[in-house]
């Protein structure tokens, strides 16, 4: 299968690549910079460039492949703002390429983040939240599947907060850059509060699977750890990088404050069952130990 992919050049999008050229697909990659395009390369994969924005040229995208993974987002999360333009951006980005595809067969897999839902562990069955600071994301995600009626095999892999490899990425890596900048390893409220994860390439199987086989409309949760206690996970850092390890004010983490302060641990009891999907690669806690003072 020709697979489109924009994202393709961060932490998860080039374990995403390098997933599926192992398992005989090719991959046309969207190339924001000349920097991206060589790392692209450099793995096997062919570019397209353009950013998010240019509407005309993902749907130039998607037109010459067989399928499309969509993993790009802008990371700045440094003020409310930010945060909104990002995810409008990425709204239109997904409307351009679902529409694209109407009436192909064809699958589209987008990214969603997993849902917090009170007292329990969040599933598959669970809807994506679609208000408060993220919650166009969950709106436009809704859309996407909704094609299913019109002729896209869509799909949604919803991604637990930390996604990571070598102690990098997420939330957890969030944790690990202001504990660098700051001196202090800190955690919002009593750091009770449990954060799914998954390793990277664990996440990359998924979306292979979904891309290849998930049925239209489906969601799926790539969680292979349910939930760390956040003081556990601050523990760790603050252990590896000889930092002290206290609360900190959720204030202290910007937008994401209330965010970082939520419980949401999430199941993908129904994801292993009926895909196959089976993490393989070391867990959250595991990793961080890999991390450098």
């Amino acid at each position: 299968m020709r697979v489109f992919i924009t994202g393709g050049s961060g932490l998860i999008g080039s374990a995403v690549v390098a997933e599926l050229l192992g398992h005989g697909h090719t991959v046309l990659a969207l190339a924001r910079s000349e920097a991206s395009a060589l790392a692209l390369k450099g793995a096997g994969a062919e570019t397209l460039s353009g950013g998010l924005a240019d509407l005309d040229v993902l749907r130039a995208g998607a037109a010459r492949a067989d399928g499309v993974i969509h993993l790009a987002f802008s990371n700045d999360f440094s003020s409310a703002e930010a945060v909104g333009r990002a995810v409008a951006e990425e709204s239109a980005a997904l409307a351009a390429l679902g529409e694209a595809l109407v009436g192909s067969d064809r699958p589209l897999v987008t990214v969603s983040g997993t849902p917090a839902v009170p007292g329990r562990a969040s599933t598959e069955a669970d809807p994506a939240p679609t208000e408060g600071p993220v919650g166009a994301r969950g709106r436009s995600v809704r859309a996407i599947l909704d094609l299913a009626g019109r002729g896209v095999r869509s799909t949604a892999v919803r991604l637990p907060r930390t996604v990571h490899n070598e102690g990098q990425g997420g939330f957890a890596g969030l944790l690990t850059g202001i504990a660098r900048q700051t001196g202090v390893a800190g955690y919002p409220g009593d750091g009770a509060q449990r954060w799914p994860a998954v390793h990277a390439l664990d996440a990359a199987s998924l979306f292979r699977i979904a891309l290849e086989s998930a049925p239209a409309g489906t969601s799926w949760h790539a969680v292979a750890d349910e939930g760390d206690a956040v003081r556990d996970i601050a523990a760790v850092i603050g252990r590896r990088l000889g930092l002290p390890v206290e609360p900190v004010p959720a204030e202290s983490f910007g937008p994401l404050g209330p965010i970082f302060a939520a419980d949401q641990p999430s199941s993908s009891a129904h994801t292993r069952e009926t895909l196959g999907w089976t993490p393989a690669h070391p867990s959250l806690l595991q990793d961080l130990e890999l991390l450098r003072p």
